[in-house]
This record gives C-alpha cells, structure tokens and sequence, in this order.
C-alpha cells in the first residue's frame, strides 16, 4: 500500500474514531492486518465464552483459529461441520449470552454510524443486545460518507456479493443485483443502525488500513 493511501485511512480513521467515543463507543486503528490480529485478541479476556459470527473479515486474518488457542476460551461456533439445522440455530441462540462477540460490520459512515443487515436476525441481535462486549473488525474499505451510502453500499454490493459467496438461490447469486426478491434464503431480512452504546464502551471498533471483507 503507497504512502498516501496509508495516510488516508489513518487520517479517516482517527476522525471515525473521534465520532465513536461520541456515541459511547470504543474505537481503535490498526495499519495493517498483524496489528489488527493483535489487538482483538487483546480484548478477549482470558477465560471467556466467544460468539462466533460469519464474518469473512475475521476469518481472513485466520482469527477463528487464534480466538479458539487462547487460553481458556470457548468457542461458539455455529459453523461447525457436520452440525445440523437445529444445533446450529441453537448455538446462535446460545452466542446471545456470550462474553464477547467477534464480527464486523457491513458499512460504517464518517459519523461513527454501523449499519448492518441480516439474514436470520442473530446478527445484528447480539450487536445491540446479549455479549457482554462485542468486538468489530471493520476495514477501511466499509467506511461510507452517510446513511444514505451505507444503505446503497449494503444492498447493492455486500448482500450480493455474500450471497454469492454462499452460492444461494436468489436473484442477486445469478446476476449481482438487487432485485428486492422474497427468496426463502433472502439474506436481506433485518436492518440495522447503531447510534451510539447505552452501555460505554460495550462495542468496540478496530479499523484496519485494509480492504477486508465484502
């Protein structure tokens, strides 16, 4: 990465960051993916019960496994192979009471604002309320200047594409785009907008000068 993008994100950031200490949230910059790696795994607390989410972000940097040695740490994991529909819903309910949940999110404007939208719900469920701490790997590529942005960026970009990531039967697996469909794996069900914490510092944001994710 050249010098001037570099410059860019920690400038972005920081302003980002500024803005999430408004809202009540936690927020912190990490040039590059060895420094981001470092600091989630800072803010598990030895000992914990971790909910794991489908984030290609974190599963990118090979977190999973890293969360999963450390010390103590126990894993929900509603991915596990070989678990059927029942269990892994059950495990999604279960992440509800975690110690920490793992994720990232699908766009986050200049303001400090993190929109998400979701297929089943649990999701963005445990961002506003459940963990005890939620952590979020967000590169710099999510980073939008507005509601308005998000939204666009969320519907016509991250949903499609993760849809193709799961190769599921919608419109937008086929062609890429939105087509506001009503197919049963519909992963565009639960919207969501997180203004701010009731609870200081409850959701903690790690930037990464990176592209990560979709």
């Amino acid at each position: 990465m050249d010098a001037p993008q570099q410059r860019w994100n920690e400038s972005v950031a920081l302003g980002i960051i500024a803005w999430l200490e408004k809202r009540r949230m936690a927020g912190h910059y990490a040039a590059d993916a060895d420094q981001a790696r470092q600091k989630v795994l800072e803010l598990i607390p030895a000992g914990s019960t971790v909910f794991r989410c489908g984030s290609s972000s974190v599963a990118e940097l090979g977190l999973w496994e890293q969360i999963e040695a450390l010390d103590g740490v126990n894993l929900i994991n509603p991915y596990q192979p070989g678990l059927t529909p029942e269990e892994g819903l059950a495990r999604r309910r279960q992440g509800m009471t975690a110690d920490v949940m793992v994720a990232s999110s699908n766009a986050i404007t200049l303001d400090g604002r993190l929109v998400n939208l979701d297929g089943m719900g649990n999701r963005v469920a445990a961002m506003t309320f459940g963990p005890a701490k939620v952590v979020l790997l967000v590169g710099m590529n999510k980073v939008v200047k507005d509601l308005e942005c998000a939204v666009e960026r969320v519907k016509h970009y991250a949903a499609p594409v993760n849809a193709m990531r799961m190769n599921l039967e919608t419109p937008c697996n086929q062609n890429g785009l939105c087509a506001d469909c009503r197919a049963p794996k519909r992963i565009c069900n639960f919207w969501s907008v997180i203004e701010g914490s009731m609870i200081p510092n409850r959701i903690h944001v790690v930037l990464v000068g990176a592209k990560l994710g979709y």
